[in-house]
């Protein structure tokens, strides 16, 4: 026999509750004739919630991992990334993964020296950026301003090459037509 227990089905939940509407409708066409239409209307009932969708093309999987080298991450440190980099996912759907690095560097003369370093995995040649402060927050606000920058830059190169293309030059001779 079978020493694995049969996996469950998950219980089927609804988020909202819809209701529908029909109704039988006449309009005229252009050559003076009527036409008779059904007109369906699906929607939530009245009175019951229903979240409101910002943007229908993203999914809200986006990735951001944060790593410290030298540094204890808090959980203040992540949020604040995280806040943070949601504005370069709100600029630029296509991105697939954003890593950001945190580095503590005690040795510096001056005070503790933070350095944040910045990896966008999007379709196309990755952006990478690195950028050094005083402070770690500073850091984080400094390689995200960097990195909107560099997408941004992309975005108006690839307007300007689809808008502009290039001449292309043939070496060898055309052929005439017969």
């Amino acid at each position: 026999m079978n020493d694995f227990p049969m996996p469950e089905d998950p219980p089927v939940t609804m988020t909202a509750e819809y209701s529908w509407s029909a109704s039988l409708d006449e309009g005229t066409t252009g050559d003076g004739g009527t036409n008779k239409f059904l007109r369906v209307r699906i929607g939530p009932f009245p009175g019951s919630t229903q979240p409101k969708h910002r943007n229908m093309n993203s999914q809200n999987n986006h990735e951001v991992i944060v790593s410290g080298i030298h540094l204890e991450l808090t959980p203040s440190l992540k949020t604040f990334v995280h806040e943070k980099a949601e504005r370069l996912f709100r600029h630029e759907e296509r991105i697939v993964r954003i890593r950001v690095e945190l580095e503590c560097d005690r040795a510096e003369q001056v005070g503790a020296k933070f350095k944040a370093k910045g990896h966008v995995v999007i379709h196309g040649p990755d952006l990478n950026a690195a950028v050094e402060a005083d402070e770690c927050h500073q850091a984080i606000s400094m390689l995200v301003d960097k990195l909107d920058r560099m997408l941004q830059r992309r975005h108006q190169l690839t307007l300007v090459k689809r808008n502009h293309p290039h001449a292309v030059e043939i070496d060898s001779a055309i052929p005439k037509g017969v």
